[in-house]
């Protein structure tokens, strides 16, 4: 029993000295935001480092708290002291555990709720794509000879696509407010069975480009009509012909 106590500390400090050592790399990471800006990494490649070494250091943690009960219920503490509270217009579903047997264990009498403890987390439900199934019945009279009435079929973004306006907007969303390349999102339509290759993506937020262009031209419009437009001013070096040098611009 002594020599798994041991056994469990020295574990324990390892992954301390661990720990230890990924928030050192963390914190010249962070302190990279405030040097000059020659020596700066980029945002991007600053964000990948933070986020696999804050994932590293969370790895090590979990780890530890599977060995170390009391530390897991330290832990858990600790988060449900600081996590704040989920958005109130988010719709909830209600999960209710009641004991296996609502009888008394002594006198076998029913008990009766005084009350209950509640929590609540995140869910997600992923992606899910469906098929929009149009169907046109057509009517005929039976006294009048070639009468057939068909309601006409609705406008379309895509005349004759494989797409509904959402299936483009969420399209267009993914590729320019999350930065997610068409031809992964191509791989993820791909996982459920759909084949659309980048091309065809591409061809869809062209054509959505040019439904849009009026709202584009109207931006324009109010923008330059404004009494006052500002623009970034970064400077960046450029060449400078016949010098052999380059200049500010």
């Amino acid at each position: 029993m002594l020599a798994e106590r041991d056994d469990a500390s020295a574990a324990r400090d390892a992954l301390e000295a661990q720990n230890d050592r990924l928030r050192h790399i963390l914190l010249k990471l962070q302190r990279q935001q405030f040097c000059r800006k020659s020596e700066r990494l980029p945002e991007e490649q600053l964000q990948l480092g933070l986020a696999d070494l804050e994932t590293a250091i969370a790895k090590a943690d979990a780890e530890a708290e599977k060995r170390d009960p009391e530390l897991r219920q330290e832990r858990a503490t600790k988060r449900r002291a600081a996590r704040g509270a989920l958005p109130a217009h988010m719709p909830r579903i209600e999960v209710v555990l009641t004991p296996a047997s609502t009888a008394c264990p002594c006198c076998a009498a029913t008990m009766v709720e005084i009350g209950a403890d509640s929590s609540e987390r995140l869910d997600v439900i992923p992606a899910l794509f469906r098929v929009i199934v149009t169907k046109r019945p057509k009517l005929a009279c039976r006294a009048c000879a070639g009468v057939v009435v068909q309601r006409p079929a609705p406008a379309r973004l895509i005349e004759g696509g494989l797409p509904t306006e959402a299936t483009v907007a969420h399209v267009l969303v993914s590729r320019y407010a999350d930065h997610l390349p068409l031809y992964c999102q191509a791989g993820i339509l791909a996982r459920q069975g759909i084949l659309v290759d980048r091309a065809t993506l591409a061809a869809w937020v062209g054509t959505a480009a040019a439904e849009i262009l009026p709202v584009v031209r109207r931006m324009k419009a109010i923008l330059l009509a404004s009494a006052r437009l500002f623009a970034d001013e970064t400077s960046v070096p450029v060449l400078d012909p016949g010098r052999g040098k380059t200049k500010t611009g």
